[in-house]
């Protein structure tokens, strides 16, 4: 059925990379990196990919997946060389039901295409589409096109609300979310970060304090968070502490980084803590505070304090999700890690490239992580690693992956 030799070299030599480099993580948490002598593992399956890649789209054609994934465990290292011109940002990935998500392609300043993934079969949708967004509680879903923002109770529900954008025809929105009862709707975009009601679009991130005649709205590495019970916002970029703000955009308190750029944020589904990041090129640092510093909160940037917690001192964060009792926060680097409020590192799992959506079930079962490389990663959490390809502690079992790329006649499963 395939190529023996080529099976045997991608499955021999992928095994032997995800131990070596397992090996060497483990030697570096334990004993420092700066203690590790020995080269970097190589995986030295780079010359495999493009006769690998023909091979996993007869075995789709064949509806032959599950046997082609036995003897081709995936891995990334190797297709590097196809994702120069293939790969596509994979965003805004949000729960239905059941094994129902729906996400975007491309970025906020990309032509987009939205899909509705039900197990495994992925369906585009309206080609108009630019942004997606769910409330924290309940299921209420924001589409937004060209000029407006249609808000409804479930997906493809009652439409419950109806918001003009009246943006520039360049305007792209990067993240979006309906509050719970579907009044108003956070809009976080390059041009600034929003407020948006039948009342007024209103800008509460950055603000011009000063009334400086020069002073304009564009921000860069732009990130808000809405809390669960939609009390509090959080807001920040490149330029601009994060900020605590209350459900109408009014200032409570300002965090500081603890690197150099605040870049990401994420309230606890419990309500009870708020971490931010901030990055240095692809590290960073990620703080926490409680619920109960929010009003009046003044935390100095690069400074130590009983007033925050390190959640976490190494990740440049691009996307989060928050469970019942953890984060699990996706990095510049490709891996997905999950920590307590303390800053305990519970997991870590390795897919490959920037981390750039996820999505979690309401029984946090099943994990959807989306990459800069194209790749939509579903996984079973908790259920046990699937093979002795996987690099990372995570107890996790990978169902699928779809390759959702530029210039391709389908989106191919692996």
């Amino acid at each position: 059925m395939y190529n023996t030799a080529t099976q045997e070299e991608w499955f021999s030599k992928g095994e032997r990379y995800a131990t070596e480099i397992n090996e060497m993580v483990e030697f570096g948490e334990k004993n420092g990196w700066e203690n590790w002598e020995d080269q970097e593992p190589d995986d030295q399956r780079e010359h495999l990919a493009v006769e690998v890649f023909e091979m996993l789209k007869k075995a789709n054609l064949n509806q032959e997946n599950e046997q082609f994934r036995a003897h081709f465990p995936p891995a990334h290292a190797p297709i590097i060389p196809l994702l120069k011109e293939k790969s596509q940002s994979i965003e805004q990935l949000h729960f239905i039901t059941d094994r129902k998500i729906v996400f975007l392609t491309g970025t906020s300043y990309e032509k987009r295409q939205a899909y509705l993934l039900d197990h495994d079969q992925a369906t585009p949708l309206d080609e108009n589409i630019h942004a997606v967004g769910k409330s924290k509680q309940g299921n209420i879903f924001a589409v937004a096109n060209a000029n407006r923002i249609s808000v409804c109770n479930g997906w493809d529900g009652e439409l419950i609300n109806d918001f003009e954008l009246n943006m520039s025809a360049d305007f792209g929105i990067t993240e979006m979310t309906p509050f719970n009862d579907g009044s108003k709707v956070l809009v976080v975009s390059s041009d600034g970060i929003y407020l948006i009601s039948h009342e007024e679009k209103k800008l509460i991130h950055p603000v011009n304090e000063d009334n400086d005649e020069e002073w304009t709205s564009q921000i860069d590495m732009e990130n808000a968070a809405l809390s669960h019970d939609n009390s509090y916002i959080a807001v920040g970029d490149q330029g601009y502490d994060h900020r605590i703000l209350d459900s109408e955009g009014n200032t409570l308190g300002a965090i500081g980084p603890q690197s150099s750029y605040p870049h990401f944020c994420l309230f606890s589904k419990d309500g009870s803590q708020l971490i931010t990041n901030s990055c240095h090129f692809y590290n960073g640092i990620t703080i926490g505070i409680s619920s109960d510093q929010y009003a009046g909160a003044d935390i100095e940037a690069y400074t130590e304090s009983d007033d925050f917690t390190f959640i976490d001192e190494e990740m440049r964060v691009y996307a989060g999700v928050t469970a019942k009792d953890y984060y699990i926060l996706g990095d510049a680097y490709g891996y997905i890690k999950a920590f307590d409020k303390k800053g305990n590192r519970l997991w870590k799992y390795f897919l490959g490239s920037t981390i750039s959506g996820m999505a979690i079930s309401d029984d946090e079962e099943t994990l959807w992580v989306g990459a800069h490389s194209g790749i939509l990663h579903q996984l079973k959490l908790g259920k046990g690693q699937r093979d002795r390809h996987i690099i990372g502690d995570g107890d996790h079992y990978e169902e699928f992956r779809l390759l959702i790329w530029r210039d391709e006649p389908q989106i191919w499963k692996w």
